[in-house]
């Protein structure tokens, strides 16, 4: 059973933002009301973002994407535009939780909560999204790359809301993959999670960016790795020695999913996929 709370319903954003900070943000609820339940949070007065007008928008405007900070799961894959705008954001929604989590659970949660399995975050990550924050005397932005500072801890002040993500949508020559390890297809967490993108100019790799997800105490690049890339023509054996490299970056634990040595290996051989296959899909 749940414990008595206050349920505060604001208008708008900016009465939504005059009541911060002091209450908790209830958007789709998928973790919090779990651990309202569970007795690992405690609050006393809850915070309903579902009034503040365009909240779950998605638009697309001079090549960056934009989505709202109240843009569901469900609401990515609905989207058309998706597919081409953040391929592998659209591939981590397909394989988030079960249909009714993702018709309720938002993208800016995911990314909040701050879990290493975050099933969002490497693809974001992998497109070099940023955070837009807003309190009651402004606003600013923060590189999602920038924004956690450790487990479970981000950037975000008591008193600002995340009103949305946006980064730069995919060019010409320029794969966006993700592939989710979970121990069954669907409604599951995270073993390992893996997002790359690769950029190719002719036989050379302009960009790589490669996010590790539930391998370190937060979702992470892999920027080592990442530089080894850089510039360089993508033969097999450079491919294997970067995804070596993205294995060593790692600090995987070991717990009731898979044990460490078993993850380092998972990342070694996805990264490698990974990467070789969006090599291919550049040219």
């Amino acid at each position: 059973m749940l414990r008595e709370f206050e349920l505060d319903m604001p208008g708008n954003l900016q009465e939504t933002l005059a009541r911060l900070p002091g209450g908790t943000l209830l958007a789709g609820g998928t973790n919090l009301l779990v651990d309202l339940r569970a007795r690992r949070e405690d609050a006393e007065r809850l915070i309903w973002l579902g009034n503040i007008d365009g909240f779950r928008d998605i638009k697309i405007e001079d090549g960056r994407v934009i989505i709202g900070g109240g843009t569901t799961i469900g609401d990515l894959l609905r989207n058309p535009a998706m597919a081409e705008a953040a391929p592998s954001l659209v591939a981590a929604a397909r394989v988030f939780g079960g249909q009714m989590v993702r018709n309720q659970a938002t993208v800016a949660g995911n990314v909040c909560s701050g879990s290493p399995a975050a099933d969002t975050v490497p693809p974001l990550l992998s497109l070099d999204a940023e955070v837009h924050l807003t309190c009651s005397t402004g606003s600013r932005t923060v590189p999602l790359n920038d924004f956690y500072t450790g487990f479970k801890t981000n950037q975000r002040k008591h008193d600002e809301l995340v009103t949305g993500l946006s980064w730069a949508a995919p060019g010409p020559h320029t794969a966006n993959l993700f592939y989710k390890l979970a121990r069954r297809k669907g409604d599951a967490i995270t073993v390992v999670g893996v997002a790359v993108t690769v950029t190719r100019d002719g036989d050379r790799c302009t960009e790589a960016r490669i996010a590790l997800g539930a391998v370190g105490p937060t979702v992470f690049r892999a920027k080592d790795a990442e530089a080894m890339l850089t510039g360089e023509p993508l033969a097999d054996d450079l491919i294997d020695s970067a995804a070596r490299k993205a294995m060593e970056e790692s600090s995987p634990i070991d717990d009731l999913r898979a044990s460490a040595d078993y993850r380092r290996h998972c990342i070694h051989v996805l990264t490698r996929r990974l990467l070789k296959q969006a090599w291919e899909d550049a040219a």
